[in-house]
């Protein structure tokens, strides 16, 4: 901006200042009739629909999986993309607190007047990559499933086979949910992306001998399955042949 431009920039914003209200009482005022809508639309909204109650905590339950509110799915999702223990503080103190320092910083990297946007391209990209991350971050945290179920529909090969093979294939489901595999593995929504590779169509590699020899034999720091009772090693190896 140069000197002609910042004079009649003064200029303009001397006859609007000029021709405007006092922040007291007006802004004060409109401000406060606001906060007394909104106070009241939220105790009416509570008194009528009530608020949603989940059940009695119970601290001897394993099965419970903590869940977030829906504007804290993006911060959940960064602790399922920072996998290592060592670095979740980084993803629960240090990835927030540094993407607040660079937002409170912005101003002084840009010192522009200008508010139109295509005249601020440091403030539009800032804005749309925030904006960008964080809904994504947020669509994936909600779409993650839990990490102690495995909720992929049962294959319509076996639902025709149907019999003993289906009781297997929904035995072996609860056999590998209950037993820490999707700690390291993804079947369908369920579980995670690493280190260990994505089952969901590991039959589609491995034939049920090779899926066997590998509960038997696995790569560290894969745990082995030999000392599982039979019944259970058989259901998990119905239920992971059957990933096509």
């Amino acid at each position: 901006m140069n000197q002609r431009e910042k004079e009649q920039y003064l200029r303009e914003y001397g006859v609007l200042k000029a021709q405007g209200k006092p922040f007291f009482p007006y802004a004060v005022a409109k401000d406060a009739v606001m906060a007394c809508v909104v106070m009241a639309v939220i105790i009416t909204m509570s008194l009528v629909l009530g608020a949603e109650l989940g059940s009695k905590a119970n601290p001897t339950t394993t099965t419970y999986v903590p869940r977030p509110e829906w504007y804290f799915y993006f911060l959940f999702e960064v602790l399922r993309v920072i996998k290592p223990p060592a670095l979740v503080p980084l993803a629960t103190i240090g990835v927030p607190t540094i993407g607040m320092i660079l937002l409170f910083l912005l101003p002084f990297f840009d010192r522009k007047p200008e508010r139109r946007p295509e005249r601020r391209p440091i403030a539009m990209a800032t804005l749309v990559f925030v904006a960008g991350a964080m809904a994504l971050l947020t669509y994936q945290g909600a779409q993650a499933g839990s990490p102690t179920v495995i909720e992929l529909e049962t294959p319509a090969s076996v639902r025709q086979a149907g019999g003993t093979i289906l009781s297997e294939f929904e035995a072996g489901k609860k056999v590998v949910a209950q037993s820490g595999c999707l700690a390291c593995h993804k079947i369908g929504d369920n579980g995670n992306s690493g280190p260990g590779p994505d089952l969901t169509h590991i039959a589609s590699r491995l034939y049920a001998q090779g899926i066997a020899r590998t509960l038997v034999n696995p790569t560290a720091p894969m745990p082995s399955f030999k000392e599982l009772p039979p019944e259970k090693f058989k259901n998990i190896v119905t239920f992971l042949s059957q990933l096509k």
